[in-house]
């Protein structure tokens, strides 16, 4: 009698489930959750026309573009935003020599010790710093920022999806409000302090736009003009190789080892062919007595 209850109370709580996951998919079909402004408003991010030189199958860096890219940071982003996870070194890596990589750092104040006092002050930088955060601390970077905090760039092409194209279309994608958004979602309207931006995942961005005016930035010789979308193309190049330093010479790694893989594929199938050949031909040997 126990059993049966037992096998009785199981099947009614599955059935129970059942019901209910059923029910929901019913209604998820014939009743959709209504549409957000997020969900009609907001932009798939898109990189530039033509794409980066680090992408595709033959990635290589453009050198004279991260060089750019670092200016761009260097004039306009790091007002707000710190890049911890680089050193000053690390610059070499896209074509400074040791003496420009040495009067870049000396050009940063970072975090020191005087040596006279002991006391917390703040010094010129040498290769081995860090580049410093443009804040003291958090709640000094909310006071700041409208009790937002401006993330650290050093990752920021991993931690956001679409990573490069992320960034240059947030730093392109700055606009005037929709008046149809606003009507048809009144509680969207981009407050005070705030900035619309359609990339943005909430559609309104507490970051003021960067990138404001042609020439905000000045190029050396030889190089394009400094429009605004050459400018975000340039600093989101620079920000995928303070990401992924590595991420050229990984791609050339992959290519020589399928490279690799193809020799040993080929050569093992050749020995099996040249093994077993005598197989094949019914030339086995010659028979023994064991054979018998």
């Amino acid at each position: 009698m126990i059993r049966i209850f037992g096998i009785l109370t199981g099947l009614f709580f599955t059935i129970a489930v059942l019901w209910s996951w059923g029910n929901d998919t019913y209604s998820g079909f014939v009743e959709p959750a209504p549409e957000t402004a997020e969900h009609i408003y907001h932009e798939e991010a898109e990189g530039p026309e033509g794409g980066f030189a680090h992408e595709g199958l033959f990635a290589k860096w453009d050198y004279a573009q991260l060089q750019r890219g670092y200016q761009v940071y260097k004039e306009v982003c790091s007002a707000c935003h710190g890049l911890k996870q680089v050193a000053f070194r690390n610059l070499e890596e896209i074509g400074y020599t040791e003496g420009q990589v040495k009067a870049e750092a000396a050009a940063w104040q970072v975090p020191g010790i005087d040596g006279e006092t002991g006391e917390a002050t703040l010094v010129d930088g040498t290769p081995t710093d860090y580049f410093p955060s443009p804040y003291a601390n958090d709640i000094a970077a909310r006071a700041a920022n409208n009790n937002a905090i401006p993330p650290d760039l050093s990752l920021i092409t991993k931690s956001r999806h679409g990573g490069a194209d992320y960034v240059y279309a947030l730093l392109t994608g700055y606009r005037e409000q929709p008046a149809a958004l606003v009507e048809e979602f009144p509680g969207t309207k981009t407050a005070a302090g705030q900035y619309y931006n359609p990339v943005f995942h909430s559609l309104n961005i507490s970051m003021a736009p960067p990138l404001t005016s042609e020439g905000q930035v000045t190029f050396g010789p030889g190089n394009p003009d400094p429009t605004i979308d050459q400018m975000a193309e340039d600093v989101s190049a620079f920000l995928t190789w303070t990401a992924e330093p590595t991420l050229v010479k990984r791609r050339q790694t992959g290519w020589a080892f399928l490279a690799f893989l193809l020799f040993a594929t080929l050569l093992a199938y050749f020995s099996k062919k040249q093994v077993w050949s005598r197989v094949k031909g019914g030339d086995v040997g010659e028979k023994t007595a064991l054979d018998d």
